[in-house]
């Protein structure tokens, strides 16, 4: 059995819970946030925590589902009360990033330039024209997002030259040789 199914999540610097009809919603300084809980999935809410059990414990379904759900709402959690944030860097001559409002203009080599609006929930920063700071308190909707971004241009590994995140590390290709 999964080890996490026993254990309360606490909810921590001020996030509130509440549950109605299999919606979890966890509410927090930065905003507030709400997940279908699978109905194979009994939730129980305390003052300070949440307990996730599984419906049948001989169904490997709802014990994987539980942990599931009890991952995704220490995400909701984390989100609600100090958010997440990722990084992307642009590499390659001329390549640069420009942020007005919720709308991004990225200059990635085309002939053309690249004009992305970014969903709810998602804002951005660019520190300098190469470097884009995307912040949001939803963890999935960042994610799918930065890589919506980086796919425009996916860094190739001979000079390095694309959109990569700031952790990400590249590996290098030595450059083809003629004989």
């Amino acid at each position: 059995m999964a080890r996490n199914i026993n254990r309360k999540l606490l909810l921590s610097d001020g996030a509130k819970a509440s549950i109605a009809e299999d919606v979890l919603s966890i509410s927090g300084a930065k905003g507030e946030l709400s997940l279908n809980v699978h109905d194979t999935v009994k939730v129980s809410l305390e003052e300070d925590s949440i307990l996730f059990n599984p419906k049948d414990l001989e169904d490997k379904t709802s014990i994987s589902m539980t942990s599931t759900m009890r991952s995704l709402t220490l995400n909701m959690i984390e989100g609600v009360t100090k958010g997440f944030e990722k990084k992307l860097e642009i590499n390659g001559v001329g390549y640069r990033v420009k942020v007005s409002g919720a709308n991004l203009e990225l200059s990635l080599g085309y002939s053309h330039p690249i004009n992305y609006k970014l969903p709810d929930g998602v804002t951005a920063e660019a520190p300098t024209n190469t470097e884009l700071v995307l912040t949001s308190t939803n963890k999935q909707l960042l994610g799918d997002t930065a890589s919506e971004i980086r796919a425009f241009r996916p860094p190739e590994p001979y000079k390095g030259k694309g959109v990569k995140y700031s952790d990400e590390h590249i590996k290098r290709k030595e450059s083809k040789k003629t004989a």
